[in-house]
């Protein structure tokens, strides 16, 4: 254990969010869906693509990617982060996935419509780049952070993120708007040369982090137990501490279902936006950059919000919002109704990530040294939701053809974790009565 609160160690792990947000904001959320759909869309065969000989519709088949890559991650993790308990090795993990991701990203720079294979498989090892490194540095929280400070820290590492994430942006947004001035000609350039930013960004700033945060802590280990079995035998340890904890036991299925709907908006907004309202890269990066804007001043407002009402109730408030704005988004048929909606996505959108993950924390025994296992239930709960909302986005456009109703249909996980919520609120409230 480390000393908490100590602002120099909360700004190294912070910048982890400022160097991988660039790939959240620029591959999953603006220049690669609008690049990818331009390239994948043609007179002769409109939106279909042929993936190792089987055909698909351009837009469910990066959705079906992005659903593979965090199920490939649902698989890894439980291991790997119990290993990383026993071993004390957490901080090596991440370096591992950061690297995964940033070098997948750079090696975009060389998709192309005829290399699309390398590049969906690029795609989805930046997803698990990503994902599986957030496991790791999620962790870290209960470490560096007491019960009271962890709203407003979780907080400062979704505003780094946002910042870190919108100055690349408005870089990689300057070639894709002027390539003339840089006496760019070929018109693929510019969103390339803008992946490539992205891996070197990332990997370049991530050292920050790894130079500031401690490695972990060791279990005491028994020789006549392999590593393997050690860390099987550290998850089953942490899951029967789970089940005995009934209100990290009921949150997580809330936690489960309306992720389901965000993380899915988050990751097919811009496909949406492009495909469905036909807007410009131009208009969606605008959009992205409302709605980051917008969402640091959400993550800071959750942040006081939950200091003075409560994680789960400011959380049930958010959930709802949640339910109206997929009720809209079924109706927008323009780029103003989209900016409009992007401002309320952007102010729920930070909030509800940043106060989820805090809520987690407070759960957790604050005296625990395994937190890389526990934060494993979190990031394989969260990454399920992944999974099974964007397979389902992708089958129901595969099915009506229509990404409006895949929309529609997340309302419907937004409020199964409603209920749960509020289960969740009224038993809160009953043990702090008997307290």
């Amino acid at each position: 254990m480390f000393e908490k609160n100590n602002k120099k160690t909360i700004r190294a792990w912070a910048m982890f969010d400022w160097a991988n947000s660039a790939y959240n904001l620029v591959i999953t959320s603006t220049i690669f869906p609008a690049y990818y759909v331009a390239i994948t869309e043609n007179k002769a065969n409109g939106d279909k693509v042929m993936f190792f000989g089987h055909s698909f519709v351009n837009t469910a088949l990066s959705n079906y990617a992005l659903a593979a890559a965090y199920f490939v991650i649902v698989l890894m993790l439980p291991i790997l982060t119990s290993i990383a308990d026993y071993r004390g090795n957490k901080k090596a993990f991440m370096q591992f996935f950061t690297w995964l991701g940033a070098v997948a990203c750079c090696c975009l720079y060389f998709f192309k419509l005829a290399t699309l294979e390398f590049g969906i498989i690029c795609f989805a090892l930046a997803a698990i780049g990503y994902s599986g490194g957030f496991v790791f540095y999620n962790s870290y929280l209960p470490e560096i952070a007491t019960v009271d400070n962890q709203d407003s820290v979780s907080a400062k590492g979704f505003s780094y993120g946002y910042i870190g994430s919108m100055i690349l942006q408005v870089i990689c947004f300057v070639f894709v708007l002027a390539p003339g001035i840089f006496g760019i000609t070929d018109t693929s350039f510019p969103a390339r040369l803008s992946f490539l930013l992205v891996g070197l960004w990332w990997i370049g700033f991530a050292q920050i982090p790894f130079k500031g945060l401690p490695a972990g802590n060791a279990k005491v280990i028994n020789k006549k137990v392999s590593v393997l079995r050690g860390g099987f035998i550290e998850l089953g340890k942490v899951w029967q501490q789970v089940k005995h904890m009934p209100l990290l036991k009921r949150y997580l299925p809330a936690f489960f279902f309306y992720s389901m709907g965000v993380q899915t908006i988050m990751l097919a907004a811009a496909g949406f936006g492009a495909k469905v309202l036909h807007l410009p890269t131009t208009s969606l990066i605008t959009i992205i950059l409302i709605i980051q804007l917008v969402a640091i001043f959400g993550a800071n407002l959750m942040s006081r919000l939950s200091a003075k009402y409560g994680n789960v109730f400011v959380l049930t408030g958010v959930v709802i919002i949640w339910i109206i704005v997929c009720l809209i988004a079924y109706f927008i048929n323009n780029a103003i109704q989209f900016y409009l909606l992007a401002a309320v996505v952007g102010l729920v959108m930070g909030g509800i990530q940043s106060l989820s993950r805090s809520t987690y924390s407070k759960y957790l025994p604050q005296d625990a040294t395994d937190t890389a296992s526990f934060f494993s239930f979190y990031d394989v709960t969260e990454k399920l939701a992944i999974v099974g909302g964007m397979f389902s986005f992708a089958l129901i456009e595969d099915l009506t053809g229509s990404m409006r109703n895949s929309i529609l249909a997340l309302g419907v996980f937004f409020i199964a974790g409603l209920i749960l919520l509020i289960a969740l609120y009224k038993h809160e409230q009953n043990l702090s009565m008997v307290k």
